[in-house]
This record gives C-alpha cells, structure tokens and sequence, in this order.
C-alpha cells in the first residue's frame, strides 16, 4: 500500500475496521437471537399459584433438561401483565376472567393457552366491620373501588344486576390493590371489590366484613396465556408448562401449610391469611371447555354493552388448539 496516499490508506483502514466489527456484531447478534430463543419469559405475581411454581422450580428444571432457560418477569397485576405479553416482554401469564377481555379489544395478539376450575370464593366485596351497608342494593350511590379490568371487575357489574342496580348506580372508583387498600382504611371508599389474598388479608387484619363472595354472580376463573406467535411456534415448550403447573396444582392440594409458607413472606401475610386464601381457590388445569369459552364471551358481551370495551369480541377465535 506503499502508492496509495496516506488519506486513501485510512479510509481503507476504517472501512476494513468497520467490516470487522460489523462482522463481529453479526455473530454476536445471531448468537444472542439464537441463545434468546431458547428462553421462555414468564410473567407472574407475588401470592399467586405461579409464584409456588417459580418457587419450586420445576418449570425451571424442566425447561434446562430440554435446553432452556426461564426468565421470571414480576407484575403487580393481570392487566399490566397481558400488557407485557402483548409488547413482547413475556411470552406466558396467568390472569383471571377480565384482563383478557380489555387485553383482545385492545387489539393484543393473546391466546388462551389453559384455565383452573372456577373459584368465585375468592373474589369478595368487602365493607368496614362497622359499616351499616348490609347487602349489595345498599351500595346505590356509594363509592366503590376496584382495579380496572381485573376479574372483580365482571364481579361487581352482575352483583349490582342481581340487586336491580346498574352499573352507573354506583360511585365507581379505579384504584390498584394497595391504593384501594388505604382508600379503605382511611373511609374515602365504602366498599371493596377485591380478590384473594388481599381480601383475606382485610378481613384478618383490619376486621373488614364481607358483603358478598362472587358466588351465585361470577364464576371467576383463572387462565393461562399466551401470544399467537407463540403458540404457532413453540407449542412444545407451553405444553411442557402446563405440564408443571398441573404438577404444582396437585402437590399444592396436598400441602396447603407448605404452600402458605412459600407466599406468606412475599405478601407479608400470616400462614393462616395465606393458607385461607389458597383455600378459597380451585385447582386442576385444563383447556379450555365450552363452559369456559362461553363465560369469557358473555363476560365480553355484557362489558361492550356497557361501553366499557369498544367492540363485540370473538372469544372463541383466540383459544390456543394444541397439536394432537
């Protein structure tokens, strides 16, 4: 390169530095892309059945048998949850009835991969010990707290029904558990629409008194998700999952002590709170059966008719069909 002017020389030597480190980050990139699709993102809660699996790590031993690996991906709720599966933070979840619902009007790319039996023991609406409301049609006018799109949503709407009261015949509040929580405490709310623990958690701590369980109004269901691309794809790794949840369901059933004891500390609960929640819900995943499909379309059609979603949904068309 002795001919070759010395500034000419340069912008050889740069280009050819560039080509290697383009080179470089080629390999890198499709070494991670590749390494990056072997993980499998799993969205979970604090006291949530999901919680005992990451804690026993059966998924997570599973999963390296076949060559994965699992990244945990905390969340504070269901519908923040379904947010991240539908951004592409995660690729599974587990959320109740409602979440979904608001999740496929917004136009997310979901499945229904999986469901538990129905638990509507575990959704309550919770009142001050000292309140003088004794039933649901005394809750016209009053101000009630729920968190948006969560399953307690659905709740409420068919409470109110079952009481000749509207939905608009209350003072609905939006608030998040810990929000709604102090809400309560402090008297700016007069009633609760809460799940389990944390409403098991106001009835042991703070003496609050239960109005009414979803029984009779919502079957209160908890599903597993996915993405559509997800379950076209890897199909494989979500029935290794649902495998392991069904394991974790049945040693749950027969360990509730042992069970408690694992999500008692993470939601600063009591053994005995903890335990009386798990008790409250319903174990045994399964796909999902007509039963299912059809609660989740009538949850849809009665949340379009309130205008609280923008459009009739097709439930059906988003339950995942695993391969024979």
């Amino acid at each position: 390169m002795k001919n070759i002017p010395s500034r000419q020389r340069r912008g050889f030597l740069q280009d050819a530095l560039t080509l290697s480190i383009l080179s470089s980050v080629g390999v890198f990139n499709a070494a991670f892309a590749a390494d990056n699709g072997r993980e499998f993102r799993v969205g979970w809660q604090k006291g949530s059945n999901l919680a005992i699996l990451k804690a026993r790590g059966n998924l997570d031993a599973h999963l390296k048998r076949e060559g994965w690996r699992i990244k945990w991906v905390e969340f504070t709720a269901g519908p923040q949850m379904l947010e991240g599966l539908n951004v592409g933070s995660i690729d599974f979840a587990c959320v109740g009835e409602t979440p979904p619902i608001f999740a496929q009007a917004a136009g997310a790319d979901l499945r229904y991969v999986a469901s538990e039996p129905p638990a509507p023991r575990a959704e309550k609406i919770l009142v001050p010990g000292n309140s003088a409301i004794r039933s649901v049609s005394e809750l016209k006018g009053k101000r009630v707290a729920l968190n948006r799109g969560s399953n307690v949503h659905y709740q409420i709407v068919k409470a109110l029904e079952r009481a000749g009261l509207k939905y608009a015949d209350v003072d609905i509040k939006l608030l998040p558990p810990s929000d709604a929580r102090a809400a309560f405490e402090n008297g700016t709310i007069d009633a609760w629409v809460i799940w389990d623990p944390f409403a098991e958690a106001a009835i042991g701590q703070i003496g609050a008194r239960v109005l009414e369980t979803a029984e009779g109004v919502a079957l209160n269901y908890n599903f597993y998700l996915s993405t559509g691309d997800f379950t076209r794809n890897r199909s494989d790794v979500l029935q290794w999952a649902i495998e392991e949840i069904k394991a974790t369901d049945d040693w749950v059933q027969n360990n509730f002590d042992a069970a408690a004891d694992i999500l008692a500390p993470q939601i600063s609960l009591s053994r005995e709170i903890t335990r009386n929640a798990l008790r409250n819900y319903s174990y045994g995943v399964a796909p999902l059966d007509a039963r299912a499909i059809g609660n989740q379309q009538t949850i849809a059609d009665t949340f379009t008719e309130l205008k609280l979603i923008p459009k009739k949904l097709d439930v059906a068309s988003v339950v995942w069909k695993p391969p024979a």
